[in-house]
């Protein structure tokens, strides 16, 4: 991490890095001891340009893991039942121990019934209902890979223990906001989750210690909202045009929050990085709870 001219800059693409070498290192091991490999099947609908791109680098890490990776890319004009079809036959394959699929889909698609039919124990992306109930009531559940990203990141920064800090997330979508309050929680943090409702985001955001903002709103969250020394982590990715050049920015004004925070996630580099490598390692879990062995 490097401080800068400010708060100290978390750096998300070593830390990814060095899970993804970690994951590695089990995957071998595992494969010496059991003679099998976790199997990672990715599902694209379509030719969404960014969606082909993210399945492309899913499927390039998944195989420099030493994983199988299963890459399923289907038309545009694939029904329901076809769609769901495949995923019943992905759920049945002992060799696929994740199944992913790439959101979003063609809009003739039910994106909510193909998730849930996802087995729960395959779901890598940690968004079916059983995971999301099995997560809220402290039971072993595989965790959306943005929160659980940025949890490791929190933890790598202060040291593990959270205990009694004041966390306040900032948005409450099933992906992030939502999953990350409870991780939070069950990490014995004081926490509040702001939403566009919330009348005093200002206030809440300045009492925080640790401050998570994924709204999709770029610039949204001003330096004067962030206590002093606090740590921020920032999970927007936002497309905008600056000085008639497209950029990438956050959910937070970055150049005036980093002469606050204590330290803070750059977009890019930040948590984005660590979604890949969390979907690798809930992969590397799958393997493990579906064989009944050990994986750390």
């Amino acid at each position: 991490m490097d401080r800068g001219a400010g708060g100290a800059i978390i750096d998300g693409r070593m830390f990814a890095a060095g899970l993804l070498d970690d994951v590695a290192v089990k995957v071998a091991r595992l494969k010496t001891a059991t003679g099998a490999v976790p199997g990672l099947a990715v599902v694209l609908v379509g030719s969404d340009p960014a969606s082909a791109v993210y399945v492309g680098s899913k499927h390039r890490q998944t195989a420099a893991a030493g994983m199988n990776s299963f890459k399923h890319e289907l038309a545009s004009d694939t029904t329901q039942d076809e769609l769901m079809a495949l995923i019943g036959r992905l759920n049945g394959d002992p060799a696929v121990h994740g199944i992913l699929v790439q959101l979003p889909l063609p809009p003739h698609l039910d994106a909510s019934a193909v998730i849930q039919g996802i087995d729960p124990d395959k779901d890598v992306d940690g968004f079916h209902v059983s995971n999301a109930g099995r997560l809220s009531t402290g039971q072993p559940a595989l965790v959306p890979c943005t929160p659980l990203g940025c949890l490791m990141l929190l933890k790598h920064r202060l040291g593990g223990d959270l205990s009694g800090l004041n966390a306040v997330v900032v948005g409450k979508s099933n992906i992030v906001g939502k999953p990350m309050a409870q991780l939070l929680l069950s990490e014995n943090c004081t926490v509040t989750i702001a939403h566009s409702r919330t009348r005093n985001t200002p206030e809440l955001c300045r009492a925080a210690d640790i401050l998570v903002v994924a709204v999709g709103r770029p610039g949204l969250v001003r330096g004067d909202w962030i206590k002093p020394g606090a740590t921020v982590i920032d999970v927007g990715i936002n497309r905008v045009e600056i000085d008639s050049k497209p950029r990438i920015v956050g959910d937070v004004a970055f150049e005036e929050a980093r002469h606050v925070a204590g330290a803070i996630t750059p977009v890019p580099g930040g948590v984005g990085p660590m979604t890949i490598a969390c979907l690798l390692s809930n992969t590397l879990t799958a393997f493990g709870r579906q064989h009944s062995v050990p994986v750390d």
